[in-house]
């Protein structure tokens, strides 16, 4: 195993050099949060395919499909579903706004206010997100080191929060693009002929399991509906993904780059079942079907590749932790605290042109500050389905509508969204303690509820005002002159 641990090792330090490079690229607002919106389409694609396609995509998708078969891989599907429609239909207009939150865009579209409680809904999901990846470190560190729980969550934590914090979304832009390709070389390229081949390839798989590991639909159409509603659906809308979008160079890059990401995810998503179905062949009983991963890796790799295959899966992990974590501080400082602040100061009169707040240090402190947090709601929490079903059904059932309808419904108004983000997201949290976090209706029944008081709310008020769709609308078109360039910070 020592030359396992050196691979996983190089890894790691790899991660955190670039965070130091990409600390001294980012000197602005924009730089930081959002790589001064000059991604190209190789770099977006690599970015975008490492933000969504992290441990539950790897080690719970090779695990459903262990239990499931090929229809295992439904999950993933649904994740690359949506970033296919997000980038069809939605990219370009969301790279034209020209913002940094997606609480911006509400209120850009309904005049301003809708962003303070969609915000906190929005924190609530990447908050969730974050540490779900980080208590996902917890169980690689302990298949590569024998780590206590506790002691693998900080030491991986600390890493993400490290690089991302030195360099904001340049450091993970280059980090996630490695992890791309580790998790491409190790996953697709690796362990996949590897497993099937271990298993006596398709013939010998298909003659030692059920039928119904080969059927497109074993999982049940209701569980693929699901996937559906909170997946492919919640990528259309979460920070973390549009965030991503912000950093593409034009509407184009982000349409074809974005296009392109959804497809690997396809890939990956057949890719992670067939491994899963292997492995049900060379180890039909295994305890839990999330050891799947772990237990092909480490019985049927040799060493070295056995290491890289590792590293591919703490590289899936990572990527996504540190996307969610630059998501939950930026909606927490530009959504939740300058708002907070900005009203205190316009209560007691202070007057705020004069604040040299530096804006890029501001936001690695709360890089910080929620990195911190996050690492500590880890240890505090056990059960990673649950923590990411509470974020998804906060999200789809609360955010959804007003999204969607923004960018669709000319009649949608303040007063709708205000009412739909506040009764889906009440209804989601209702219907989970009374149904239970893992059932299907507080989704179901939080996103109807959230549809209908959109509506209902929208034509019971005044249209939005005319101004305001005037300047939305000039936005999405990309007619609006470009932003003030930020001043660069003085040289000391």
């Amino acid at each position: 195993m020592a030359v396992d641990y050196a691979v996983i090792v190089v890894y790691l330090a790899g991660m955190l050099a670039m965070g130091w490079w990409g600390m001294r690229r980012a000197k602005s607002k924009s730089e930081f949060l959002v790589a001064g919106r000059r991604l190209g389409p190789a770099m977006y694609s690599g970015t975008m395919a490492a933000i969504v396609l992290g441990g539950a995509s790897t080690i719970g998708g090779v695990g459903l499909g262990y239990q499931y078969g090929l229809s295992g891989a439904w999950m993933v599907f649904t994740i690359g579903l949506g970033i296919l429609a997000l980038s069809v239909f939605f990219s370009a207009r969301i790279a034209r706004l020209k913002v940094y939150t997606v609480s911006e865009m509400l209120d850009l579209r309904y005049g301003g206010k809708a962003g303070l409680i969609s915000g906190i809904v929005m924190w609530a999901y990447t908050l969730m997100l974050a540490v779900t990846s980080t208590i996902a470190y917890a169980t690689i560190f302990d298949v590569l080191f024998d780590l206590n729980r506790t002691v693998a969550i900080v030491i991986g934590g600390a890493i993400v929060v490290a690089y991302s914090t030195l360099g904001g979304m340049w450091s993970i832009t280059l980090t996630d693009m490695v992890q791309f390709v580790v998790k491409t070389i190790g996953v697709l390229l690796l362990l996949l002929p590897v497993a099937v081949i271990k298993a006596g390839g398709f013939g010998a798989m298909e003659a030692k399991l059920p039928t119904s590991y080969f059927d497109p639909l074993g999982i049940g159409g209701e569980t693929i509906f699901t996937y559906v509603l909170i997946y492919t659906f919640g990528m259309l809308i979460g920070q973390d993904i549009w965030q991503r979008v912000f950093t593409a160079r034009s509407d184009r890059v982000a349409r074809i780059g974005g296009t392109v990401a959804g497809t690997y995810c396809l890939v990956y998503a057949l890719a992670g079942a067939v491994i899963g179905t292997a492995a049900k062949v060379l180890y039909p009983h295994l305890g839990s079907a999330d050891d799947a991963f772990a237990t092909i890796v480490k019985a049927e790799l040799p060493v070295g590749v056995r290491g890289l295959v590792l590293a591919a899966a703490l590289a899936a992990v990572m990527s996504t932790s540190s996307g969610a974590l630059i998501a939950c501080a930026t909606v927490a400082n530009n959504d939740i605290w300058s708002r907070l602040r900005g009203a205190v100061r316009r209560t007691d009169g202070t007057d705020t042109d004069g604040d040299a707040h530096d804006e890029v240090q501001g936001n690695r402190a709360f890089i910080l500050v929620m990195g911190v947090a996050v690492i500590g709601t880890a240890i505090a929490l056990n059960d990673v389905v649950e923590a990411l079903t509470v974020a998804y059904n906060l999200l789809v059932g609360g955010l959804l509508v007003p999204i969607l309808g923004g960018l669709l419904w000319k009649r949608g108004t303040a007063q709708g969204a205000l009412a739909s983000v506040a009764v889906g997201g009440l209804a989601v949290i209702g219907l989970m303690i009374g149904y239970g976090v893992l059932a299907n209706e507080p989704v179901y029944y939080g996103l109807l509820a959230s549809l209908v008081a959109y509506v209902a709310g929208s034509l019971a008020t005044r249209p939005t005002d005319e101004a305001v769709l005037a300047v939305w609308r000039a936005r999405l078109a990309g007619r609006t002159p470009d932003l003030a360039p930020e001043p660069a910070p003085a040289h000391r």
